[in-house]
This record gives C-alpha cells, structure tokens and sequence, in this order.
C-alpha cells in the first residue's frame, strides 16, 4: 500500500468504527423512523450500508456481491453492520488493491477511488442515521477531517455528473456549518433536516 493512501484507509477504518456506535445505540422503536433519505427507514437505511459494505468488499475480492433482495441484516443488524464492516476493511487493506482497476456498475476505477467513493457516501449515511436517530457528530475531529476530504472528493467526481438515481440536487445551507452537514448538503440532504410531519 502506498504510505499516501493509508490515512483514507485510516479514515475509512474510522468511519466504520463511529457506525458502529451509532448502531449499537440505535433504540428499538426506532427502526421504523423516517431518515433524510426519503425513502427508507432507519432499518433501510442501515440494510443499504451493509448491503453496499458487502458489495465493494466483493467487488475488490473478486466474489459475487449479495442479491438486492436479500435481507443483509437478519435478526442482528449491529452484528451484521459489524461483520461488513469488517470484511469492506480487509478488502481496502490487501497489499496492492488501491493500485488495481476494478470494472463496476459505474465504469472502471481505481481501489483508490473506489476507497473515496465508499467514503463519501459512507460518511454521508453516517449523518443521515445520526439525524434520524438524534445522535450527534459534531464532536469527531477525525470524522469531520474526513468529511472535509471527502467533500473535495466528490465535488470533483460529480461535478457535471448525471445525479439521477444516486443524490438529489446539492441543498443550500447558510453560514459556516461543520464539513458533514456540508458534504449531507452537498450530496443532497436539507440541512438541518427535520422528520417530516
């Protein structure tokens, strides 16, 4: 591994990390909430972290990703977020995987970005699942340097980029506001976000 590329593994390894204890506090009757993601609930929102987890780990492993029908939390949505988070690090830290190209849904690309492609849009449900579940971020100086990265990142990547079926338009947010409420903004989230009536 390039000694360049080990903080955004860093990173990566970070982000999982705060998923997971935004998980393990999610509380029972909140599985059903709405989240920022008009679409899903919480349980969705969740089922779709773990889903793309497994996707990019197999992706990079050369093995068959998950079926979209499948139910990737079962009865144990913590252990399954835990289980792939695990197996998306490993997958980023084989020798020589950020240097390879790997053809996708979205074209080909290299470990390297498909490395911050993961975690922007992984940093971006880890802001949805904070709002939908009342938790906050605001006190993670790594996670908001990430969030920093990541937002330069995909400002490049998808400027002029088609948005369909991936984000909404970017939302305007007023003021200075922390980098994770401007890369949720940026990607298409109303900031603040409030659950709808």
């Amino acid at each position: 591994m390039n000694k360049d590329s080990q903080p955004l593994v860093d990173s990566l390894e970070h982000a999982l990390w705060f998923g997971g204890q935004l998980v393990e506090s999610i509380a029972a009757p909140q599985w059903d909430a709405p989240t920022p993601c008009t679409d899903w609930t919480v349980r969705d929102l969740l089922a779709h972290v773990v889903g793309m987890n497994l996707v990019f780990a197999a992706l990079l492993s050369g093995q068959r990703p998950p079926s979209r029908d499948a139910d990737v939390l079962g009865s144990d949505p913590s252990g399954a977020y835990a289980r792939s988070a695990q197996l998306l690090l490993d997958a980023f830290s084989a020798p020589g995987v950020l240097g390879q190209s790997f053809q996708g849904p979205m074209g080909t690309a290299s470990g390297l970005e498909r490395l911050q492609i993961r975690l922007y849009d992984l940093l971006a449900h880890l802001w949805d699942l904070a709002q939908a579940t009342g938790q906050a971020l605001e006190d993670d100086p790594a996670l908001e340097s990430s969030a920093e990265q990541a937002l330069e990142f995909a400002s490049g990547q998808l400027s002029g980029a088609p948005r369909a079926g991936r984000f909404d338009p970017p939302q305007p947010i007023s003021g200075p506001a922390p980098a994770l409420d401007r890369l949720a903004a940026f990607l298409g989230r109303p900031v603040p976000w409030r659950p709808a009536r």
